[in-house]
């Protein structure tokens, strides 16, 4: 049932306020998704809290977590002239190490954006002398359909269809964070799309061995004020649970069907990611069985070269570690349009959240 604008703006004034009368001391807050970020900025959410609380963007963007070395390696097989690229939009203007898929796109790359990867299997059926190679880059929510599309090429006896993948789950990295002492996260709001495939059991360890309290959250403003205020009773009680604001979408197992197809499909191996470096068991891989779609192994390229770019700081932004104006490139030499790093480029990134609509002399809105 959906609030009217009264009850909404109702609703809000309270979880305001309770949260400004539970926010008794400094706390450190991390909002793991890209969408968080952007919906937390776009409805004023911070303006709203008490300078006690302290929110922090986390590795919740797929674009972003992306290592350089994926990229050149995408853009490497854009330039075989046998070869065809199908991306979503969001990976083109990624600044690899030497180009983005846009630059090569321009120079002539037949490199095409897609909507679903299920329309690079159009795409393999009507050009049989092409590879057909699909950049699956995402989490636990998109991951379902590029094992479905996987499927459905096996079906088909598609021979021309691959998939460069690097799908990666959030869990893993979620660890690497709470392990690093460094940084300091009170709470964790998680994200809810995720953990509406994969349900409650993959994010437990966060409250159960780290005794550090965790929401999964919708993403409307309400969602999120009241993820907070549930963070906040509970660090106010000295408790740490898991809790699931966002009933109305995930259910304590998950999504069972896309899981099993995910799990069909795919296997659970080592991945880099940008600003955390190789994670052990944060990746997804073809398993064996469907080795003869792996890009990697079926399309051999020669040792791709990569560089981070010279004082990006994008990596640390996703660990939590600082905010995006730290960095020096930050609206400066790295805007939306002439961007330096991943975290400037997606629309989940928290560096093009912050230049958008961030505060201070940053407020683009």
């Amino acid at each position: 049932m959906r609030l009217t604008a009264e009850e909404t703006a109702r609703a809000a004034d309270f979880f305001t306020q309770a949260i400004a009368r539970l926010a008794r001391r400094p706390l450190r807050l991390m909002e793991v998704c890209g969408t968080h970020t952007v919906s937390i900025f776009r409805n004023g959410i911070r303006q709203l809290l008490p300078p006690t609380v302290e929110l922090v963007s986390g590795p919740g963007c797929p674009v972003c977590v992306t290592p350089n070395e994926y990229l050149d390696t995408a853009i490497a097989y854009s330039g075989r002239e046998d070869t065809i690229l199908a991306t979503f939009g969001d990976m083109l203007k990624v600044p690899g190490s030497q180009s983005t898929l846009m630059a090569e796109k321009t120079q002539g790359a037949d490199i095409r954006i897609v909507y679903s990867p299920l329309e690079s299997l159009t795409m393999a059926r009507e050009n049989p002398e092409k590879a057909v190679i699909f950049l699956a880059v995402g989490f636990e929510t998109t991951a379902p359909t590029a094992a479905a599309t996987i499927l459905q090429a096996e079906q088909q006896g598609l021979d021309n269809f691959f998939v460069l993948s690097a799908h990666k789950l959030v869990p893993p990295a979620l660890r690497t964070i709470l392990d690093a002492p460094d940084i300091r996260v009170d709470g964790f709001l998680l994200p809810g799309h995720t953990a509406a495939i994969s349900g409650f059991a993959p994010y437990q360890f966060v409250a159960g061995e780290y005794q550090v309290p965790a929401v999964i959250t919708g993403f409307e403003a309400l969602d999120i004020l009241q993820a907070i205020y549930m963070l906040l009773t509970q660090i106010a009680a000295g408790k740490a649970e898991l809790a699931n604001q966002y009933r109305r979408v995930v259910k304590p197992a998950g999504n069972e069907a896309a899981w099993n197809i995910l799990r069909q499909v795919y296997q659970p191996a080592n991945a880099i990611w940008r600003g955390f470096g190789e994670i052990a068991d944060s990746g997804l891989a073809l398993r064996p069985e469907y080795s003869a779609f792996d890009a990697r192994l079926r399309l051999p390229l020669a040792a791709v070269v990569t560089k981070e770019p010279a004082g990006c700081r994008c990596g640390e932004v996703l660990c939590g570690r600082i905010r995006p104006e730290d960095c020096s490139h930050f609206g400066c030499s790295c805007t939306p349009e002439h961007p330096v790093g991943a975290c400037m480029v997606s629309v989940e990134g928290a560096c093009a959240a912050w230049y958008k609509y961030g505060q201070g002399r940053w407020n683009y809105a």
